[in-house]
């Protein structure tokens, strides 16, 4: 688990393709490693990676092909920047929210620009997980846990202040960006409960208005 509060840029110094998977070294710049463990869980971007080596200056990691499809980290090359957080421990401030590394879908950036002294960025997400974005709800973009300002169908509005330009990769976005997006977890788990008996039905079409009356949050 992570908390969505990026610890630092990191850079891909290589990627090495291995039978269709693909080893991932990454410098870790400012990132303090000295607690770290082989077998220990780093988010890159967003997505969880586990560390198989600690050559000193940063990690290394499998990347397997499903996470290389699901992902943007099959978009990265040498130099690319990237948001890097280690996982939480229970001494650990949760700053942003609880976030697990597992990436729903992609995004892509729609529009960019300045607000003041912020950029309000424009994002559009796969029409699946449009019912989990909510106005002024959380979210996980490319491991940046953010709050929503505004949504418009798929589509969801985010004004970045300057400190989280400076600290995140965020700053690089523009128009046509594709950036992994992780939905909060408390939505997720409430629409399996509200689901009931249902849940276990392969055949369920998800949250419906029947549905919601028997939880009684509609009048019938």
């Amino acid at each position: 688990m992570f908390t969505g509060i990026i610890q630092a840029i990191g850079t891909v110094e290589s990627l090495q393709s291995r039978g269709g998977d693909v080893r991932l070294r990454i410098r870790t710049g400012k990132l303090d490693l000295d607690d770290v463990r082989l077998g220990d869980s780093i988010a890159v971007n967003g997505v969880c990676l586990t560390a198989v080596e600690l050559p000193g200056d940063g990690f290394v990691a499998d990347v397997s092909r499903e996470t290389l499809s699901l992902t943007s980290l099959g978009n990265l090359e040498p130099g690319s920047p990237v948001n890097l957080e280690k996982a939480l421990t229970l001494a650990t401030r949760l700053g942003g929210h609880l976030v697990s590394g597992h990436v729903d879908g992609l995004g892509t950036v729609i529009d960019r620009r300045e607000d003041a002294r912020s950029v309000r960025f424009t994002i559009e997400a796969p029409a699946e997980l449009a019912r989990y974005i909510a106005h002024k709800g959380s979210i996980t973009v490319d491991g940046t846990s953010l709050t929503v300002n505004g949504v418009e169908g798929a589509r969801f509005h985010l004004n970045i202040v300057p400190h989280t330009l400076q600290e995140t990769i965020m700053d690089t976005y523009q128009a046509g960006t594709r950036v992994n997006l992780e939905v909060d977890l408390v939505a997720r788990y409430l629409e399996r409960l509200l689901l009931g008996e249902k849940a276990a039905d392969p055949e369920s079409s998800g949250i419906t208005l029947e549905t919601l009356a028997r939880a009684g949050f509609v009048n019938t």
